[in-house]
């Protein structure tokens, strides 16, 4: 059975479960949660704000090892529709800023990062770190916009019960992908996509322009269409939402 592994205190969820693997691997769906994570990462090098004790930050291994390394973009997709699905439980207006931030309006309230060790042609382990803002009041970080979900809501929330409640979720989506279920899990994420279905401001390397989605492809790039019908294809961190 998978281990649900609790600590007070660590440098980050996903480099505990990288030192524990060197001794001993994890059962597949194995979560390490904490109250505190000292060095918690986002995407790129990126921090993680979160109080102590008021978030649930945690981190997930599975061996998704019959998936190719070319659609791995399809485990950044079954994790944030399983936060969105979360997280709808209790609010609206839940949506998936590409490639995997959680947004609330226009404000984050959960960011993750993924990291897929790939074996020849196919992913062997893949370690997903997640933060969900829950509980915390304030933030004093320069974050542009994040937002708990105790300020949207104003209730408090068991952290362990929504751990337990995003695994319940996660597996669901997890075993849609072991199906071979590709086309229901990128159709899905597509149609939770921040800012579709409009023309909004965006900004890469030429300057400030205005698109609406078009696709996202199974590799992961993002294709924006302007409004005379040019289409730009972009990698993570190659353009950027004006908010």
């Amino acid at each position: 059975m998978p281990e649900i592994i609790h600590l007070q205190q660590t440098t980050s969820t996903n480099r505990y479960i990288r030192e524990r693997m060197q001794d001993t691997a994890l059962e597949e769906g194995s979560a390490v949660y904490t109250d505190f994570q000292t060095a918690g990462r986002g995407q790129i090098g990126n921090t993680w704000e979160s109080e102590k004790g008021m978030n649930l930050t945690f981190s997930v291994v599975i061996y998704p090892d019959c998936i190719p390394a070319n659609a791995q973009f399809l485990i950044s997709q079954i994790a944030s529709l399983s936060v969105k699905e979360l997280l709808d439980r209790y609010i609206r207006d839940v949506t998936v800023k590409w490639p995997n931030d959680i947004y609330w309006q226009d404000k984050k309230i959960c960011g993750m990062l993924i990291e897929n060790d790939l074996c020849g042609k196919t992913i062997y382990c893949s370690i997903l770190g997640i933060g969900i803002n829950l509980n915390q009041e304030t933030f004093h970080g320069d974050a542009l916009n994040p937002v708990s979900l105790t300020q949207i809501t104003g209730n408090k929330y068991d952290i362990e019960k929504e751990l337990h409640a995003f695994l319940e979720i996660f597996y669901k989506y997890y075993l849609l992908l072991l199906k071979g279920e590709f086309e229901t899990i990128r159709q899905r994420y597509k149609e939770a996509l921040y800012r579709s279905g409009a023309f909004h401001a965006y900004e890469d390397s030429t300057g400030r322009f205005h698109a609406q989605i078009q696709d996202v492809e199974d590799t992961g790039h993002l294709l924006l269409q302007l409004p005379e019908g040019e289409i730009r294809r972009y990698a993570f961190k190659e353009v950027k939402y004006i908010l």
